[in-house]
């Protein structure tokens, strides 16, 4: 049972909900995502006092999706959720948080400290007393865990797991019981900010490692550049930049590390995924003799089915918590300090040039017409030729996916993706999240590509992003059903086909209405290229649907690739 300060003891006593959210609304979230239920409906009171708005999701898978794309563009994210049912039909979301490093505060709404410690048979429970069941499913995915059980302790509680929070860049759980919403704290902690800092590299351990570096890089005849997710996710994106743009260095990004780079620069060469490389990158990768190998994450789905020709012996790693020079590992010395001093001690480097990618389409696709079906080898440099300096565009785990590596984009252009967790469904929600991140920050145009199996499975988020007058453009592949599985398995199977829904009559039914939406429907080339060039479709000042009908075995070379690789690795005895 949570015991109470005396007020008499406070200087400034505020709620605990009071100071929880008012420490979410300091370290930069402006919205927190959600479903009520009655173990924390007394909390969600607080969420407007300070300063924040309720998103209010459909379910809480979509909230999760969301929050994740909202912390990837504003650098971290909430979620409350309800006791068992609710927060246990979030945990997918969040394990996909875990996986790609996107920092997550997830609020459960608990029973009383009372109800708990009496063993109450209460409603969303087990039915067995045991009330720590569902937080020690969260346990090991969510990198600090905060119990609210007494405000004495409280306050420091909520604090290391927001700092834990957003200095790891992974979901934290905190749980806040019935009575400990109430209950006051210390409210004077609130004038101190939480530190958000990582604590700086050893400075004689770091000064070595970078020293090892420069030898290496100095000796080097022609050194790249390979960016990869972890870049952007422990927020050495400046640092990373300042290298590419001094060295002038030939500089390459992994499928998820698009849109780390800025791609206009004259020394970007284009997407490295072994096998599934743009054109020309693959051999300019393997033929150097260092690669400076930023935030990587080496997983199947980021190498087109592990087929990477890199060696350790010419590679430097540069993480979040060590460097590997070769394979010589240095644990505990980060990568940003690193960085930094490397581009300011590095000098004149031989720098050999690298392939420049364009947006040009082949010769034998350029043909538009009205009996010409829109093909991935088509579309994805046409869409790069539409986009726009700081457009974002979120592609689902399919067709989408590999279909973006052939875009080259502007400056500006953020990418969100869910390679490694690849949950199917993910992209609907992280639209929502990442359209309402892009209005509180000045309205950035918000592009997704999902396809149509994908919709289908979470196709309800619309409803939010309509309730909360978002604008995105929402591009519906039809292609009747799961493609990227047809090419792992099943080509014909019936368990890869859909129900074909009437997609553009969902609008309407989601509260869509002529003002605030408008739906198309695109058969062939010739009618993606009028709406390409449309104007005010390229205005994005409505929620814009897009019924993309494409061939239902087409699919972009490297997911073809990659698909091959993994149902070679499934069959494996």
């Amino acid at each position: 049972m949570a015991s109470d300060i005396r007020t008499s003891e406070l200087k400034e006593p505020v709620d605990v909900a009071e100071y929880l959210f008012r420490r979410l609304h300091e370290v930069g979230i402006r919205a927190v995502h959600g479903v009520p239920g009655d173990y924390n409906l007394v909390a969600l009171d607080y969420i407007p006092k300070a300063g924040l708005n309720w998103v209010g999701n459909v379910n809480e898978l979509n909230a999760g999706y969301a929050a994740d794309g909202y912390a990837r563009i504003k650098g971290i994210s909430a979620v409350v959720t309800t006791f068992g049912v609710g927060e246990l039909s979030l945990l997918n979301a969040i394990a996909g948080g875990y996986s790609e490093f996107v920092p997550i505060v997830h609020i459960v709404g608990t029973p009383s400290t009372l109800s708990q410690k009496d063993g109450m048979l209460l409603h969303h429970t087990l039915g067995n007393g045991n009330f720590n069941v569902f937080s020690d499913m969260s346990r090991n995915i969510s990198c600090a865990m905060a119990e609210l059980s007494d405000p004495h302790e409280a306050t420091t509680l909520i604090d290391n797991a927001i700092r834990e929070c957003w200095v790891q860049s992974r979901p934290v759980y905190i749980t806040l019981p019935t009575d400990m919403v109430q209950k006051k704290v210390e409210g004077e902690r609130l004038k101190t900010p939480i530190d958000l800092t990582h604590p700086p590299n050893q400075t004689e351990k770091e000064d070595y490692v970078v020293d090892v570096v420069l030898k290496y890089l100095h000796a080097a005849k022609n050194p790249i550049i390979l960016v990869d997710a972890c870049a952007q996710r422990h927020k050495v994106l400046n640092e990373t930049h300042e290298l590419i743009v001094k060295s002038n260095l030939p500089t390459f990004v992994a499928p998820m590390g698009k849109g780390a780079v800025n791609e206009t620069l004259t020394n970007y060469g284009g997407v490295y995924a072994g096998d599934g490389s743009n054109e020309g990158v693959r051999e300019r990768v393997e033929s150097s003799d260092l690669i400076l190998s930023i935030g990587a994450i080496k997983s199947d789905f980021n190498t087109a089915g592990f087929t990477y020709r890199i060696g350790q012996l010419s590679t430097i790693d540069f993480h979040s918590s060590y460097v590997r020079v070769k394979y010589s590992e240095y644990p505990g010395v980060r990568m940003q300090g690193v960085l930094k001093k490397i581009v300011a001690k590095m000098g004149k480097l031989n720098v050999q040039p690298g392939p420049k990618p364009t947006n040009e389409i082949a010769q034998e696709d350029k043909k538009i017409s009205t009996s010409e079906a829109v093909t991935h080898d088509w579309l994805w440099p046409r869409v790069g030729q539409w986009l726009q300096p700081n457009d974002i565009v979120i592609t689902e785990t399919g067709t989408a996916n590999f279909g973006i590596w052939e875009t080259k984009f502007p400056a500006g252009v953020l990418a969100l993706s869910q390679v490694l967790w690849g949950s199917i469904g993910y992209s609907v929600g992280a639209c929502q999240g990442a359209a309402l991140a892009a209005k509180e920050m000045g309205d950035r145009r918000t592009i997704l590509f999902v396809g149509d199996g994908s919709f289908e499975l979470t196709v309800q988020e619309v409803s939010t992003m309509i309730r909360q007058n978002l604008k995105p453009i929402i591009f519906l592949i039809n292609n009747e059903g799961y493609t990227i599985e047809r090419y792992i398995h099943g080509m014909n199977a019936t368990y890869n086909d859909i129900s074909q829904w009437k997609y553009t009559d969902l609008i309407p039914v989601f509260g869509g209405t002529s003002e605030n939406s408008k739906t198309y429907q695109v058969k062939n080339k010739q009618e993606a290229e009028d709406l390409f060039n449309d104007a005010t479709f390229a205005k994005a000042d409505k929620l814009q649907f897009v019924e993309l009908f494409m061939p239902k075995e087409d699919a972009p070379k490297a997911l073809k690739l990659t698909a091959e690789a993994s149902a070679r690795n499934n069959a494996k005895q």
